[in-house]
């Protein structure tokens, strides 16, 4: 056992004592079933980069089951990498150790962040070596979610024209996450992956791999492979090493996130027709919205970042901003929190250093000034610690060296993002240029 995540546990209702026990790790490693356990590899199908794959489904993953959580919510547990299932097509459904650190990390971070997502319980060595490009040691990760259905889970049984099993599923995801039916699930997904978009982006997050499986139901972060947060802001910013296109870049995010949601709305074509006679035009009207609904939340918090929120001049701001900091080249995350210090005290010299060209920096910041930004208002916009990739990529080799200390220190770092203890802050710094990290890989 590497890492428990014991506060996760502890709402999860799993028995402390347990998770301490030799069964606890054979469990998380795969190797026994809990009792009341009933694991299943779920089907679905996937927009793999704008392809359709009809079936793709859990090919390294295995849904154990579901609990009640303190809260009364029910969450699944799942695990990465325990072996093949029946949809491994030909893979070793195994998981590397660094795959298994990144996961652990970014997605606890992403939630200390504030974001939806999917939670990180236990990371376990299996002492097996998997190979890749280069033998590598093996993992495994066990994954909290609200649920695992995905865009790809409704194409699964649409393209067999299966509608007897998409109407099961419909009721399924209606009764776990809301809405009344068809019409009503799509037009809250669309609300929650508009609202889920703009705050990764607010944070400089990438994901890197928006196929329609990897797009959850829930407005939940899902699948933590070749994500990264942006150091050097620029809109086209792409780290996945098989996004050779940009098509899942930093600026592109909503769009593609729109085009899912246009994926889901013909997957429930068959349903929303039986509900609505003039299903096309109200389901086309719905997905029309969202760029609307992630405008407003995304302008919400880029103006929070700012300190000028419901200021009418918010927008052209943001549009500046952005542009200043990809043409100077600016740390994404220094830009904002040096500003807020800025807001605070009232000296520049540090957010200035930031420019290569302090004179346009300059003039942009006496337009900021005129607003009179709150700095109260940025401080909890702007978090102190995001994961650094060159320091998650450290994480991961001193790991796969035997040593984990890297890796627990940033856990409990970026447990607390916003107001971070005076040891971590060591962590603000961005990479040099010989630390920096261009490319992140899935690990499959």
């Amino acid at each position: 056992m590497v890492r428990i995540n014991h506060e996760l546990a502890q709402e999860l209702r799993i028995d402390a004592d347990w998770l301490n026990s030799a069964e606890a790790v054979q469990v998380f490693s795969g190797n026994e079933v809990a009792a009341g356990s009933d694991p299943i590899a779920q089907a679905y199908a996937g927009h793999q980069f704008g392809h359709f794959v009809p079936q793709l489904g859990d090919g390294r993953a295995i849904l154990l089951g579901e609990v009640i959580d303190l809260h009364g919510q029910r969450r699944d547990i799942a695990l990465k990498g325990s072996g093949r299932t029946a949809f491994s097509r030909g893979g070793d459904g195994k998981c590397a150790l660094g795959p298994a650190i990144r996961e652990y990390l970014v997605s606890e971070a992403v939630h200390a962040l504030g974001v939806p997502t999917t939670r990180a319980l236990a990371v376990v060595t299996t002492g097996e070596i998997v190979r890749r490009d280069e033998p590598l040691a093996g993992a495994v990760f066990t994954r909290i979610a609200a649920s695992h259905l995905r865009v790809g889970t409704f194409a699964y049984f649409a393209a067999r024209e299966d509608h007897h099993s998409l109407r099961s599923l419909l009721h399924y995801a209606v009764s776990r996450h809301g809405g009344t039916d068809a019409f009503g699930l799509l037009r809250q997904t669309i609300q929650r992956q508009a609202s889920l978009i703009a705050h990764w982006m607010s944070l400089g997050f990438i994901h890197g791999v928006m196929n329609t499986d990897n797009c959850s139901i829930s407005g939940e972060t899902i699948d933590f492979g070749p994500c990264a947060f942006m150091d050097t802001f620029h809109p086209s910013c792409v780290f996945s090493a098989i996004d050779r296109g940009g098509r899942y870049a930093w600026a592109r995010q909503p769009e593609m996130a729109q085009w899912n949601m246009a994926r889901l709305a013909e997957s429930l074509m068959p349903l929303l027709a039986e509900e609505n006679e003039n299903a096309h035009a109200e389901a086309e009207a719905a997905i029309s919205e969202f760029g609307g609904l992630f405008q407003q939340c995304f302008t919400e918090r880029l103006a929070a970042k700012l300190g000028i929120l419901n200021d009418a001049s918010a927008p052209s701001l943001i549009t500046e901003s952005l542009r200043l900091m990809a043409q100077q080249h600016c740390d994404f995350s220094l830009f904002f929190l040096t500003l807020t210090d800025l807001a605070d005290h009232g000296d520049p010299a540090s957010w200035l250093k930031l420019f290569h060209d302090p004179s346009s920096a300059n003039e942009w910041l006496a337009k900021w000034r005129e607003l009179h930004p709150q700095a109260a208002l940025m401080r909890k916009a702007n978090p102190v610690l995001i994961p650094r990739n060159h320091q998650v990529e450290r994480a991961i080799q001193d790991g796969y060296r035997g040593n984990f200390s890297t890796f627990h220190r940033l856990a409990d770092a970026w447990r607390n993002p916003w107001t971070p203890a005076a040891e971590y802050l060591d962590l603000c710094a961005p990479p040099t240029p010989d630390e920096v990290v261009r490319q992140t890989f899935c690990g499959t």
